[in-house]
């Protein structure tokens, strides 16, 4: 097995196409897809309340942890989509609180179910690597990278103090050179 620690767009995208036909297909897509998108870690996912997602204002407010600084992302069309589907498939479960994702008991999601969850689907869309849910925050960073963002704006969306822990997303990535010798 290889060792990378993160996952390509592609392979999240199979990732997300493995969740098809589960029993918990709403909500591991919708989970799937904001973690990468938003670089959440699994304890911020699970920990997310229905507060923090403003449809009507189409923004999600992050509340990072290991003193990581908030910030509040925009949603996507396609993050909207499987928002609102999850919602629907939430509301029917009718679980009591405010946790955002829940699981089938209708208790708040607990990490290992997501780390077990995420490694599953990794093996049923057959990825070269054991997929976790951290390598899915690491997918973010080097997205954005690959996209052109500069590393002091990859900080601030991954809730960053440090920018050494940021570095790691743009150091590798021979696209930052492209706009040199015009």
């Amino acid at each position: 097995m290889n060792d990378r620690k993160h996952l390509t767009p592609r392979e999240v995208e199979r990732l997300i196409t493995a969740t098809r036909g589960s029993r918990t297909e709403l909500r591991d897509r919708c989970l799937i897809l904001l973690m990468f998108r938003h670089g959440l870690r699994v304890s911020e996912a699970c920990a997310l309340k229905l507060h923090q997602v403003d449809l009507e204002s189409r923004v999600l407010h992050v509340a990072r942890l290991k003193k990581g600084l908030s910030a509040t992302h925009p949603l996507r069309g396609d993050e909207l989509r499987a928002i609102k589907t999850w919602l629907i498939e939430r509301a029917r479960l009718a679980p009591a609180g405010d946790t955002f994702f829940v699981s089938e008991r209708r208790a708040p999601l607990n990490r290992r179910t997501a780390w077990v969850a995420i490694r599953r689907y990794g093996e049923l869309a057959e990825l070269s690597v054991e997929a976790h849910p951290h390598m899915l925050r690491h997918a973010c960073g080097y997205a954005l990278a690959d996209q052109g963002a500069d590393t002091r704006l990859i900080q601030d969306y991954l809730g960053h103090r440090n920018i050494q822990h940021t570095v790691r997303y743009t150091a590798t990535n021979p696209a930052r050179f492209e706009r040199l010798w015009r």
